[in-house]
């Protein structure tokens, strides 16, 4: 029978699944987790959803080579496949053939670790496998039927802090009936209970995606049309268990123009934000630049600002920009990365 002592850690470990500051929040979730289950040592492996690799995002007690060789080498051992067929964590003191303690992952990484008992779990969330947690200890049959319980129990909590894909969700701005995806170079990864982005569909978008991405962008917020529908478009840089550099959170929702602009002039409003003349805008578009001027004025009166640059700053903070990827001397997106990205 779990103890108080126990039922407290274990309340302390899903109490911190919502803690804001997730690298702190998994290295205390391992550090609690040793001492409900009287273990030496614990690491919490993700698996990257773009690669399918496994990554180490958390660990107390292991050194370096022993932490890879249970992030990398473990996934590929004939053990691996027995962790995720079983309802419960096994662990090396309980296995009945004992073929784990004869097999060369033990006498390679284990044992000469100084590691003589050990269990790792399978984490799965909303039915899908995320990654897994390993325990070890020094002593022999330190992890018994009672332990492995415990660990089951805890579970569900440490598959969601090493949810690559759960965890992109809960940065600021996404709406729960937002369509989400996660965005890197060609892959598109799903985000659990959640309708792919419309416009990704769009390789013009795609291009912007990357631009964002390659550029190191944080945050941006934009509108971009398709199939004669607005998108309300959210680009940011999403803090994940794993390091995924380049990878983007793509979040969109139906929306109407403010203001009501036309597209030309959202167009329009987007190079006034970049800095572009109306000489330089209106060989962009093929026309006059006394169109252009025309437009200018429409979108002065239609925002009620009093000047372009008045314009161009609403435009930036309100996310009135359809953003232009990659023009000939000319910054594309990252011109709205330093000031829409804060």
């Amino acid at each position: 029978m779990p103890t108080y002592r126990h039922v407290a850690l274990a309340a302390e470990i899903g109490m911190l699944v919502h803690e804001p500051d997730a690298v702190h929040a998994r290295q205390e979730m391992l550090r609690l987790l040793n001492e409900v289950v009287e273990g030496d040592a614990a690491s919490l492996i993700a698996v990257d959803p773009f690669d399918g690799e496994h990554r180490q995002v958390a660990g107390l007690g292991y050194t370096a080579e022993t932490a890879r060789s249970l992030a990398v080498d473990f996934a590929r051992t004939p053990w691996f496949d027995d962790v995720l067929n079983s309802e419960t964590p096994p662990s090396i003191s309980e296995e009945p053939s004992q073929s784990f303690r004869r097999g060369w992952f033990y006498e390679e990484h284990v044992e000469p670790a100084g590691f003589r008992d050990g269990m790792t779990g399978a984490l799965r969330r909303h039915g899908r496998y995320v990654g897994l947690v390993h325990l070890s200890s020094g002593r022999h049959g330190a992890f018994d039927t009672r332990g492995r319980r415990l660990l089951a129990s805890l579970m569900p909590a440490l598959a969601a802090v090493a949810d690559v894909a759960g965890r992109a969700v809960h940065a600021g701005g996404v709406r729960p009936s937002d369509r989400v995806a996660l965005v890197s170079g060609d892959r598109v990864v799903p985000v659990p209970e959640r309708k792919r982005p419309q416009v990704l569909e769009d390789g013009a978008f795609r291009k912007v995606v990357g631009e964002f991405g390659g550029a190191g962008g944080r945050r941006l917020h934009a509108l971009w049309p398709l199939d004669r529908t607005w998108h309300r478009v959210g680009l940011l840089s999403p803090e994940l268990p794993v390091r995924l550099p380049g990878a983007v959170l793509v979040h969109t929702r139906p929306a109407v123009v403010p203001y009501g602009l036309t597209c030309r002039e959202v167009e329009v409003l987007t190079r006034l934000a970049m800095g572009m003349s109306n000489d330089v805008i209106a060989q962009q578009f093929v026309l006059s630049p006394r169109t252009i001027h025309k437009h200018v004025e429409h979108v002065l009166q239609k925002t009620r600002t009093s000047s372009r640059t008045e314009a161009a700053a609403l435009a930036v903070r309100e996310g009135i920009l359809r953003p232009v990827p990659g023009l000939p001397r000319r910054a594309g997106v990252r011109a709205f990365l330093t000031r829409a990205g804060g």
